[in-house]
């Protein structure tokens, strides 16, 4: 009962954490107008869809085997983990599209002022606490939904800071830097959407980790009383 209720109340500290991030964004995006801050709080408003897929992927993972699911329901969070990635992926593309045409012509005025940099420099504070927390659960549980929710933060710590730099660019008289930033946004989410996405596709497939059986074949043969092994499955 401590493992399910530890990884729930992981899950739930994601979920808080994601609409408060996704609030502060969105609102200062607006006021201000940088595509930096909005490409952020679209990436945290998915970032809050994934961080509830996780928390129900939890809970009905760890449901018991029963007659239908004689395995159990673990596979319920590689799903999650997959529909985390595609749902970041679907990010990147408004965020590309959107710095093109900043780049292109499209002119819109930033205000990079306090309350900009205030509210990017506690959403790096608030992604630094929750991944530590997401990612010390999910390698205590090996959970890969915990996982894939602590490498959304992970990808927002980073996202944040290249959202800072491109504050900073238009205050220095460069706005050209603020879609700059968004697209290296784009860059750092899309890699790791794309990381995500195989490992999860992987353990749906039931990939067995290589070497492993070879391994297990080796000892069984090395114990005092040899034991003749025809076959392994991991």
């Amino acid at each position: 009962m401590n493992r399910v209720r530890e990884k729930k109340r992981a899950a739930f500290s994601s979920v808080l954490v994601g609409i408060l991030l996704t609030g502060m964004k969105l609102t200062v995006g607006i006021m201000t107008g940088s595509l930096g801050i909005l490409s952020e709080a679209l990436h945290s408003l998915l970032d809050l869809g994934a961080a509830l897929i996780t928390f129900f992927s939890v809970r009905f993972s760890e449901r018991p085997p029963d007659e239908t699911h004689p395995y159990g329901h673990g596979k319920i969070e590689n799903l999650s983990a997959l529909a985390e990635a595609l749902l970041l992926l679907g990010t990147c593309v408004w965020i590309v599209r959107e710095a093109v045409e900043r780049l292109t012509g499209k002119v819109v005025t930033v205000e990079a002022g306090f309350w900009a940099f205030f509210v990017m420099g506690v959403a790096l504070l608030l992604d630094l606490y929750i991944s530590h927390v997401l990612r010390r659960a999910a390698k205590k549980y090996r959970s890969q939904a915990l996982e894939a929710d602590a490498l959304h933060y992970s990808s927002d710590i980073l996202s944040s800071a290249v959202v800072i730099a491109g504050l900073v660019g238009v205050r220095l008289g460069v706005p050209a830097l603020d879609p700059v930033a968004a697209l290296g946004v784009a860059v750092l989410v899309a890699a790791a959407s794309v990381r995500l996405s195989w490992r999860a596709i992987e353990e749906l497939l039931d990939r067995a980790p290589k070497g492993l059986p070879e391994k297990i074949t080796a000892r069984l043969q090395g114990l005092d009383e040899p034991v003749r092994v025809e076959r392994v499955r991991v």
